[in-house]
């Protein structure tokens, strides 16, 4: 089951991913190449994109932790969870094969990313995907101080809000899978009163293949799980129809965070 769907993937929407990333020139400067939601020909921009505000998310329970691990174990729900940066024509390839299964996921991402390709802020809201805030350079928060963590998660929270009108609901670290009490304090100060950490990690950001991504989901994956995933890479994009396949199977859907958490 696991090598057909991949096979699908890999001679369809992923194809026509890396056939765009073939096409795209190296971003000119000053002005970042950015691509149409439609993941049609890069195009320079310098302004915010459709300025506004987003609906207001859902209010969560009472008395979530400072950081999110998993959700509810007795709901038959999936939180599949990306860190937002890499080629933005495999990132469109990602949340169109998300989209065409019915799933919305939760995309975390990089401050430098949403400069480089502004336009991918409102493509995965107009998915109906969820946008959060990975830090602004991607660095090693755990090894900073109190300001320099801050300045890293509010630079990233100040894109957001340009491009979007909102700083996002959730914050993740960089290059940690669990926030210290400093950078949780820092977060909060910067407005996001709950890092999302997960708690099945397949490490499709090292590459191992398709199969292998999914297998490493598929084996473990439970009811309110969080799964850390990446955009930006092929594995990634030629993987997920097998397991959203898998998910559906075992009676589990994929939703954003928001919707994971929210009774």
């Amino acid at each position: 089951m696991v090598r057909g769907a991949v096979a699908a993937a890999a001679s369809g929407g992923l194809a026509a991913a890396l056939d765009a990333c073939a096409g795209e020139a190296a971003p000119p400067e000053p002005a970042a190449p950015v691509l149409r939601p439609d993941g049609g020909p890069a195009t320079p921009a310098r302004a915010p994109v459709r300025p506004g505000t987003p609906p207001a998310p859902a209010p969560l329970p009472p008395g979530l932790p400072p950081e999110i691990v998993h959700g509810p174990r007795d709901r038959l729900l999936v939180a599949l969870t990306f860190h937002g940066q890499g080629d933005p024509a495999l990132a469109g390839a990602l949340l169109a094969e998300a989209e065409r299964a019915g799933a919305r996921v939760t995309v975390l991402a990089v401050g430098t990313w949403l400069d480089a390709y502004p336009r991918m802020a409102h493509r995965v809201l107009d998915g109906g995907h969820e946008l959060g805030n990975h830090t602004q350079h991607h660095a090693d928060v755990s090894a900073m101080g109190a300001d320099a963590v801050h300045a890293e998660i509010a630079a990233c929270a100040d894109r957001l809000r340009r491009l979007t009108g909102s700083p996002g609901r959730w914050f993740r670290p960089s290059r940690a899978r669990h926030a210290t009490p400093l950078v949780l304090r820092q977060a909060r100060r910067a407005g996001y009163a709950h890092c999302l950490s997960y708690d099945l990690d397949p490490l499709d950001h090292t590459d191992p293949g398709p199969e292998a991504v999914a297998h490493a989901v598929l084996s473990a994956v439970r009811g309110g799980s969080v799964v850390s995933l990446h955009l930006g890479h092929p594995g990634t994009v030629a993987a997920l129809p097998a397991v959203l396949d898998g998910l559906h199977r075992r009676g589990l859907r994929a939703v954003t965070t928001t919707e994971m958490l929210t009774p």
